[in-house]
């Protein structure tokens, strides 16, 4: 079930809006996916990415301010329950799917803490469940491909079974203070840039990697070109350019 937000004022729903689209914006203007006709609105005054099962709220800048439960906020990440105010008007934020990741991971910048990124991958290779569904996929794959089983029944394969044997994506750092440190992405959902200048965020999905850009005015580059709002898959040995930072995205055999 998509998550959603429950539209009030005064205590009055207005309406529903599911969150169905990668970016959804908020603000005065017409051209908005939620158009709010109040001056306490700014033109453009808010965003919520949606990536997976999470979705993320920023505030683009606005005159008076985005607030979730009662605290300004700059960047939140939603979770269910949660009531944004804008003004008059109050969005409640319902999701009953489980989240995949949390919002201590959406704040952390993997490329700023080069102290962390080893240890991180390597503590997350080793405990991550999408590790663990990649094994057995492979598993799934090789029986019934033909190859010699294993010494016990394999569990069926849920179909279909070969996307789970994709490769563990990682990305090399070109330049800057942290070049040459590499990050494993086993995580479903990595955060990676700059607070406050510019953030992306790569997800794992189970028939690739996606980049798509979360917070600041300019847009990540990918092989010289800048991204859109929506997620671009990326390829092996693509360069991107976040937050000043070059970096490589590469597949690991």
């Amino acid at each position: 079930m998509a998550a959603k937000l429950i539209l009030s004022m005064d205590g009055l729903v207005l309406k529903e809006i599911p969150l169905t689209k990668e970016r959804t914006t908020i603000g005065r203007k017409p051209h908005n996916d939620i158009q709010i006709d109040n001056l306490a609105i700014s033109g453009e005054h808010s965003v919520i990415v949606t990536i997976l099962n999470d979705s993320f709220l920023e505030d683009l800048n606005s005159t008076n301010g985005t607030y979730v439960n009662g605290q300004p906020i700059k960047k939140h990440f939603l979770q269910n329950n949660d009531v944004v105010e804008l003004g008059k008007y109050k969005l409640k934020y319902i999701n009953e799917t489980p989240t995949q990741t949390t919002a201590a991971d959406f704040e952390k910048t993997m490329v700023l803490r080069p102290d962390l990124m080893k240890k991180t991958a390597e503590q997350t290779a080793a405990k991550s469940p999408s590790m663990s569904d990649t094994q057995v996929g492979m598993k799934a794959v090789d029986t019934h491909a033909g190859m010699a089983p294993p010494p016990q029944p394999a569990a069926p394969a849920s179909p279909p079974p070969a996307p789970q044997a994709m490769p563990v994506g990682a990305i090399q750092i070109l330049t800057g203070a942290n070049a040459g440190k590499e990050l494993e992405l086993t995580k479903n959902l990595t955060t990676l840039g700059k607070p406050g200048v510019q953030v992306a965020v790569i997800t794992r999905r189970p028939h690739g990697y996606f980049i798509t850009h979360v917070e600041g005015a300019n847009f990540p580059v990918v092989n010289g070109t800048a991204l859109d709002a929506h997620p671009r898959e990326l390829k092996d040995h693509d360069v991107i350019e976040l937050a000043s930072v070059k970096m490589e995205f590469f597949l690991k055999g």
